[in-house]
């Protein structure tokens, strides 16, 4: 059986900021109603994370919870836990009316990095990114240019970006022509 890697292996590029692949992570969509309690224990036993609020993420590193519409959330886990993970929240979880899917090598993340983090990433998706407008802590669902992706801050000069793996090398390079050396705008 092959070794499981990542859509891009590690790419990166340094520019007006630093784009770079993050490799593998857990994930898994779960769908349900986000107000039911036996959801928010999975969550919690999965994270140790409550429920986000709307537009919310809740991660540190590797593991959390970003809120993906009023019915769905992302739940990040260590890549080696995610079998583990979901089968626990699989059967804490019961008969309550959800669905819980592994999509960790359905996606692809990336990290923009630097002082020009949101620049680059304003070039490309359609979403006021001041820092009075975009803060830690919230998510987008959006496009990147021509893709779907989401969007989070992890510190003040930090994205994490998530897209479909088919459409990674599109992201990466779309990211890398927007962080070209020489291209701020100072819009941001």
């Amino acid at each position: 059986m092959s070794e499981p890697i990542s859509a891009l292996n590690h790419a990166s590029y340094d520019g007006i900021a630093n784009v770079r692949e993050c490799g593998l992570q857990g994930m898994i969509t779960l769908r349900g109603d986000l107000s039911d309690k036996s959801l928010a224990k999975a969550v919690k036993d999965a994270t140790g994370q409550n429920v986000p609020g709307q537009r919310e993420a809740l991660v540190s590193g590797d593991t959390g919870v970003c809120w993906m519409s009023p019915d769905e959330l992302l739940v990040l886990v260590p890549y080696a836990e995610v079998e583990t993970k979901l089968a626990a929240m699989v059967k804490a979880l019961g008969k309550t009316h959800t669905l819980a899917v592994n999509v960790s090598d359905a996606r692809a993340v990336f990290t923009i990095s630097g002082a020009s983090a949101r620049e680059v990433l304003g070039k490309v998706a359609p979403v006021d990114l001041s820092s009075e407008a975009f803060q830690p802590g919230q998510i987008r669902r959006s496009r990147l240019a021509q893709v779907a992706g989401a969007f989070w801050m992890d510190d003040a000069e930090t994205f994490r970006v998530v897209c479909f793996r088919s459409a990674a090398d599109y992201v990466f390079k779309l990211l890398k022509v927007a962080a070209q050396p020489g291209s701020e705008v100072g819009v941001y």
